[in-house]
């Protein structure tokens, strides 16, 4: 069965660092925001989206390269009988496998996963963690090359352009999304750890 016990499941067999594990975890609280935003208050609309948000490195820690993910973790979850639906729209979070981004839930995935992974080291150096965390200080370290370096600025200012959200409100709101579950993600005041 596809349901998100089963995603979680896989995602532990592939997954052994905590860090990957929370960032599949705040990807996964984003794209259930947004799909209560911009579903029909479907609950299937819902948990699909926040599955496909929690799978989509699944494969990254065994298959870190770019010749192999997310090819890797394609070829598995078809093997497995994971949802065509799911296979695209992970397909679709590397710009390099040429696989466009043509749904809402495709485009807020690309959206959330490099944005989630900036305000996670946005959180860690503050004292509050995620809590009251504002855009103003996610752009603010955006600006900093060396901060977080790997992650592509260009990739998060293209997400939110592609989801048809202005930038500061994005960054709100994938902050507020990854408030509500501050403590699972170990960012809340006090507790930021990996």
């Amino acid at each position: 069965m596809n349901d998100r016990t089963a995603a979680w499941g896989l995602l532990t067999e592939f997954t052994q660092s905590k860090s990957l594990r929370k960032h599949a975890l705040s990807v996964e609280v984003c794209m259930r925001a947004y799909a209560r935003k911009f579903s029909t208050g479907s609950s299937e609309a819902e948990e699909l989206w926040a599955i496909t948000g929690l799978l989509h490195d699944f494969d990254y820690e065994k298959w870190p390269s770019l010749q192999d993910h997310p090819y890797k973790g394609n070829e598995i979850l078809k093997e497995r009988g994971w949802p065509e639906e799911i296979r695209r729209a992970i397909m679709s979070h590397a710009e390099y496998s040429g696989v466009t981004r043509d749904t809402p839930m495709e485009k807020a995935l690309f959206a959330c996963d490099e944005l989630a992974g900036f305000c996670t080291a946005v959180a860690r150096v503050r004292p509050e963690g995620v809590q009251g965390m504002k855009a103003k200080s996610v752009r603010k370290k955006m600006q900093q090359k060396s901060f977080a370096a790997n992650v592509s600025r260009e990739d998060i200012v293209q997400g939110a352009q592609d989801l048809g959200v202005e930038l500061d409100e994005h960054i709100q709101f994938v902050i507020d999304a990854m408030a509500r579950i501050a403590d699972q993600l170990g960012l809340r005041g006090g507790q930021t750890t990996m």
